[in-house]
């Protein structure tokens, strides 16, 4: 591909789970990379390819250096609602698409079905990008395999007893890598626009046996101890917010003694098969007893 002859993909939420990794998939698609990062020393973590904005997306008149000359946008929502409208109108006004990492809101399984502010920001932004008139590209993941990385490597890694609610609840966690790459792809190649895909990993597992996966790529037991709600929000207090452990305890109490909601979605768009969970914590096992996690709110 002749850099030269395309317009650079800007991606926000650049150093975040997901970006980081679709600027990786791009780079190696040769596709010239933008990257807008809140802080100005965060840039020197990226790859020396990318070209390094600072800007803010509760700012959006910092958003205008990223976007003149910009290509698509990979949308990463990373700010409080009050702004999203005047950020999607001057997206609008510079650049022609843009793929949004969404939720599955729209999706008719219970677990996506309960209350989730998160879930009605991102219908709000979908809501703002249509009514623009961009081309769009809507990208829906399902629970994320790394966000075990928040709730359960801290114990995991003192080898503590797993303590957990709704142990029984069933989810698919997709791999972050599997969602970077069909946003690579929505980014850079012809057929995506107009899209939007619900991603989830293969299989359906229950919260036990995702800790059971875990214990099987440490090559050791972990122990889980199933404990009430309640007890899950005294333990949360003051490290999570209270809607997000409403809204996490909504979701899984759905979720018990259902299949979780599977799409081939990933293995349509990449022409491979979704990574599984057990291979997800094959390969980041050394984080489960070394290291630092990521909150499972950031993407």
């Amino acid at each position: 591909m002749n850099q030269a002859n395309i317009p650079p993909v800007l991606v926000t939420g650049a150093t975040g789970r997901i970006g980081r990794v679709v600027i990786d998939q791009l780079l190696h698609a040769g596709v010239p990379v933008r990257a807008l990062t809140r802080r100005t020393e965060a840039g020197a973590t990226l790859p020396a390819k990318v070209e390094v904005f600072t800007g803010d997306l509760a700012a959006p008149e910092t958003l205008d250096p990223a976007l003149n000359g910009a290509g698509p946008v990979f949308l990463v929502w990373t700010a409080p609602p009050q702004t999203a409208a005047a950020v999607v109108e001057r997206l609008a006004a510079h650049v022609q698409r843009v793929v949004f990492l969404s939720s599955p809101h729209r999706t008719p399984h219970p677990f996506f079905r309960q209350p989730n502010p998160m879930a009605v920001l991102h219908a709000d932004i979908e809501r703002l990008i249509a009514a623009t008139g961009l081309e769009s590209t809507i990208i829906r993941p399902g629970m994320l395999a790394s966000n075990s990385l928040a709730w359960w490597a801290p114990a995991i890694q003192t080898g503590e007893v797993v303590r957990w609610p709704h142990g029984a609840a069933e989810t698919a966690p997709v791999d972050d890598r599997d969602i970077a790459a069909v946003a690579a792809r929505a980014l850079y190649q012809d057929g995506h626009v107009g899209a939007d895909y619900v991603l989830t990993g293969p299989e359906s597992l229950t919260q036990a046996a995702q800790v059971d996966a875990i214990a099987d790529a440490l090559g050791r037991q972990i122990a889980f101890e199933e404990i009430t709600p309640d007890e899950f929000r005294r333990l949360s207090e003051g490290m999570v917010p209270s809607s997000v452990v409403d809204m996490l305890l909504a979701a899984w109490s759905a979720a018990v003694g259902r299949p979780a909601y599977i799409t081939a979605a990933v293995a349509d768009i990449l022409g491979t098969a979704p990574r599984t969970f057990r291979q997800w914590a094959a390969d980041h096992a050394t984080v489960f007893t070394e290291g630092s996690q990521p909150s499972a709110t950031s993407r």
